[in-house]
């Protein structure tokens, strides 16, 4: 989001007549585009529930999406149909037996639901789309697409809840070895199609006759247990054959149960139980028989290599208690215990309809050191997430230990001081983001962890047999695979540092929940996740991940409407964040609809945001909330909790309007906006010095708070600007705040025409900043801007990295339209700042792909645009006079697809429809300028 805009002055030419002339050589280069033949579209990028074909899927009505492409300028869907039909050919017949929707007059090609027949538990559906261009011409069918559905209703579920112990007569602290499960059967006769459908708990990992099944890590995804349970479906047809077969489940503890005793609580988690089974296997037969094969006591069971296995601690494996092919036919089980029935977890189940966690980079160790004798240190070069796998020979009973952490002590070794920090004071002797690997002594052995994950950059081993080298270890990097949405790069490699520094933190805080920080805590903290959520929906396609923690979060909600500061919780954190963490339950599913046009977590988490509100109404006195944590990790200058708590109150409330509005609520749009305009006079009544024209003490982030929230009367904007523009100015041009001014002052300040003051204070390089950090090796953003990575301070952290999307919104100018979201419509405004000779940035908008490249050489302002078929964009340049630009190689007047708008202070105003365009002029310099050049208000 960005803040308000205030009014726009109206600029003009120096001669009417010229203006005239101009708007009227613009018109004409319209009409010339209305009157040229279009070019079929293509449909392309055929998705539902925003996957790729996928298994498993549970909504009743999914919502469908595609893109269209076109050399065309201009090109606009004008109508769709989509065919799903029971087969492919079928389809390909033109037959849509399960839904023909016929012609519909509609520019939609995102959020369609399926209006068809009811689908079956595991029925698949094909579907293809086609549509009409501009001029009314179909395009041809897009390639077939499907999906398929998982099992939709309890009673599809015939199996029972298995494992190999229980809690009874375990310690409290205490991991038990993890199990392995084996089913034995057999099939007679040719196989047509099979699907397993798992619930492993905390994690597991599937195979079928000795071979793993999928890529994914770490499944099912994190839930709070007791409320939510996900189950993941998996084709395991190749996997199968005539005659005996074998299914082979391991298990790990992961979320479920925690034996590690930490500031969190969740060795207390009241879902907490040892490692269990629920498995649907439905095996469809060419002659129409339906063989399941499901968990129960049919199953045996024995202890795994895996001795100790723990989400923080980290993984035992002792390879001398593998049994090679326990999990294939012919392997003799009479030794292992029939599975125990053990009790359901008490959590709803649906199923995972998310991109998995999987590895999407193998890294070679860019350095080897041996600090001490026998101590091996292995530099990634990168500060990073998942583990090592180890590649060494030695004799049998050699222990192995792996330790890893984000930084070397004096002497050189791993130092896990700032990891353990929440852990150590339990139990110093705790086990900690540490492996240990026992060699069986047969050969070259390979082996990584399976159910644990580390933030780490250095992996000390000791224990080895002999000397190490670097090919010893290879480096997985693996966190939730969510598409690539954006890129950005500029002629200042700090800029471009600081984004790709920003990406790696993000990914590394994403595996299925948002988190803080992958080393000591993994906790999905709320507030951290929702000052990241708009870098994250620039650098990923993760739409998917976020419904699914949202749902998370609303899990977690209490009846006064009480949240956590870390969802899933066990219990730990009510009370403790306040509204700048717990907003995030408003506020992402407000960007998911300004970023992908979908309102559906906004509207299913309605009457959860009214609870959540109403329950700060009760704790605000006069109008205010003082509730919360403060601005965390500040440089020096503190803002009291009451000022950005309140912001987040008022903000929380207009979009509470705004979604009321959405829903047809007017009566509820009324209340919460009335109770906003309550919020906003107690704040200004509070905190504005009417005099000064400061707010609070004339902090960074209180300046940035009372602008970037809305919160600021649009009398007294330009007083706080200026405020803001001299505390920067007293810090040496340097920021003074924490994770909520990273986020306020920035935009702010774009928002208002001084994108060059934060453009000066976000590229120094001496304390504090971004380019401290990088010059201290920063790989990662860190937690603190003190350069040190002290004892508390995480080096992986995403919540300054807003940073990033405000570079995409302002220096690449691209920004979703709040009167056409979902990038329908959108604004483009670049902005030319400090030293910068060139810039650049991509999305991978939910309409297709958008990019901004503008280069500055001579007095030459060069902008070359995408903007997607069926979306349109409203474009302002930094080229004082309209008449003097170019569009390629002609006058802009004389371009197809292109309309004047309006002048804007130093800018031209343009309305573009889709297509490729070059624009050109001579640049106008806006330093200093007090005006934003484009509207883009937020609710």
């Amino acid at each position: 989001m960005t803040c308000p805009a205030p009014a726009l002055a109206r600029g003009h030419f120096h001669h009417k007549s010229k203006l005239n002339l101009f708007k009227k050589s613009l018109a004409l280069g319209v009409v010339f585009l209305a009157g040229a033949g279009f070019a079929k579209v293509e449909i392309k990028n055929l998705r539902c529930e925003y996957l790729t074909d996928p298994l498993g899927i549970d909504a009743a009505s999914p919502r469908l999406s595609w893109i269209i492409t076109s050399a065309q300028r201009g090109e606009k869907q004008t109508a769709y149909q989509i065919l799903v039909a029971r087969s492919e050919a079928q389809l390909r017949a033109g037959q849509g037996d399960l839904w023909d929707s016929g012609k519909i007059a509609s520019d939609q090609t995102a959020q369609v639901l399926y209006a068809g027949k009811k689908l079956a538990s595991g029925q698949r559906a094909w579907w293809t789309v086609r549509a009409w261009d501009a001029a009314g011409q179909p395009s041809e069918s897009s390639a077939p697409a499907w999906w398929e559905m998982g099992l939709l209703a309890p009673a599809d579920w015939h199996g029972k809840w298995i494992g190999r112990a229980d809690l009874a007569g375990l310690a409290a602290n205490q991991a038990p070895a993890t199990p392995e499960l084996r089913r034995a059967f057999t099939l007679e006769g040719k196989i047509k199609r099979a699907r397993a459908c798992v619930i492993g708990l905390g994690y597991f990992e599937l195979s079928i006759n000795g071979h793993r099944i999928g890529d994914h890590l770490l499944d099912p995804g994190y839930t709070r247990y007791d409320r939510r349970l996900l189950y993941v479906t998996h084709d395991v047809t190749p996997a199968l054959q005539a005659g005996d077969n074998v299914i082979g489940v391991m298990l790990g503890n992961g979320w479920f149960n925690v034996s590690t005793k930490a500031a969190w609580d969740f060795d207390q988690a009241p879902w907490r139980a040892t490692p269990r089974l629920l498995l649907e296997l439905r095996v469809e037969m060419e002659d129409g028989r339906l063989v399941t094969i499901s968990s129960d006591e049919q199953w045996k069971t024995s202890d795994s290599p895996i001795t100790f296995s723990s989400i923080y601690g980290g993984e035992n494996y002792d390879a001398r208690l593998e049994q090679p092919g326990w999990d294939a036919p012919g392997f003799r089980d009479d030794s292992w215990q029939q599975a125990l029935v053990l009790d359901a977890p008490k959590g709803q189940i649906v199923a995972q309809a998310m991109h998995p966690i999987r590895i999407t980079k193998v890294i070679q160790p860019a350095a080897l050191t041996e600090p001490e004798p026998g101590v091996f240190v292995f530099d990634a070069g990168q500060n990073l997430t998942g583990n090592a796998e180890l590649n060494l020979s030695g004799p049998a009973g050699c222990k192995v230990t792996l330790r890893y952490g984000e930084k070397l002590d004096a002497k050189g070794r791993v130092d896990q001081s700032n990891i353990a920090v929440h852990v150590w004071r339990f139990d110093r002797n705790q086990q900690f983001q540490t492996d240990n690997y026992t060699l069986k002594g047969q050969g070259s052995e390979r082996w990584r962890s399976r159910f644990n994950y580390n933030g780490f950059r250095y992996v000390e081993i000791t224990g080895a047999p002999g000397r190490l080298a670097t090919g010893n270890l290879a480096i997985n990097f693996f966190h939730s695979d969510v598409p690539e949405a954006g890129n950005f790069e500029t002629s200042n490699p700090l800029l471009n540092r600081i984004w790709v520094n920003g990406r790696w933190s993000y990914l590394g805080n994403l595996f299925g929940i948002p988190t803080d920080c992958p080393h000591r805590e993994k906790n999905g903290w709320t507030g951290d996740a929702e000052v990241a959520s708009e870098q994250g929906l620039f650098y990923q396609d993760g739409i998917t991940v976020y419904e699914k923690w949202i749902r998370d979060l609303a899990d977690e909600q209490r009846s006064n409407g009480a949240l956590p500061g870390i969802a899933p919780t066990g219990g730990w954190g009510y009370g403790f964040g306040g509204p700048p963490w717990d907003s995030a339950l408003l506020i992402v599913p407000w960007h998911l609809y300004e970023y992908y046009g979908d309102s559906a977590a906004l509207k299913q988490n309605y009457e959860a945001g009214k609870r959540y509100v109403e329950y700060l109404t009760t704790r605000a006195r006069g109008g205010l909330v003082n509730i919360g944590l403060k601005d965390w990790s500040p440089w020096k200058a503190n803002t009291s909790p009451a000022v950005t708590d309140t912001g987040y109150y008022y903000r929380d409330a207009r979009i509470l309007a705004a979604v009321a509005r959405l829903l047809g609520k007017e009566d509820d749009a009324k209340k919460h906006d009335a109770l906003a305009d309550d919020i906003r006079a107690a704040f200004n009544k509070a905190f504005f010095n009417a005099e000064t024209g400061s707010y609070g003490t004339g902090t960074q982030t209180a300046l940035g708070c009372a602008l970037y929230q809305g919160l600021a009367g649009p009398e007294n904007e330009s007083r706080v600007v200026d405020n803001l523009v001299a505390a920067i100015a007293r810090a040496d041009n340097h920021l003074d705040f924490g994770y909520l001014g990273a986020q306020y002052v920035p935009n702010a300040l774009a928002a208002h025409g001084r994108a060059d003051v934060a453009y000066a204070m976000l590229t120094q390089t001496t304390p504090p900043g971004y380019g401290w950090q990088i010059a201290q090796g920063a790989t990662t953003l860190w937690e603190t801007w003190d350069g040190t990575g002290s004892q508390s301070g995480s080096l992986n952290h995403t919540f300054f990295g807003d940073v990033n999307a405000w570079m995409m919104k302002t220096i690449a100018g691209i920004n979703p339209d709040p009167a056409a979201p979902g990038f329908k419509r959108i604004l483009i405004n670049p902005h030319v700042l400090g030293d910068l000779a060139f810039a650049k940035g991509s999305y991978d908008s939910v309409h297709g792909l958008i990019a901004s490249e503008w280069t500055l050489q001579d007095g030459q302002f060069r902008l070359s645009l995408t903007i997607p078929a069926n979306c349109a964009a409203t474009v302002s340049l930094p080229i004082a006079d309209p008449a003097q630009v170019r569009e390629g190689d002609a006058p802009v007047n004389r371009a197809p697809g292109v309309a004047w708008l309006r002048a804007a202070g130093k800018r031209s105003l343009f309305t573009v429809e889709s297509g490729a365009y070059h624009f050109s002029g001579p640049f106008s310099d806006e330093t200093g300028s007090a005006r934003q050049n484009m509207d883009n208000a937020r609710p």
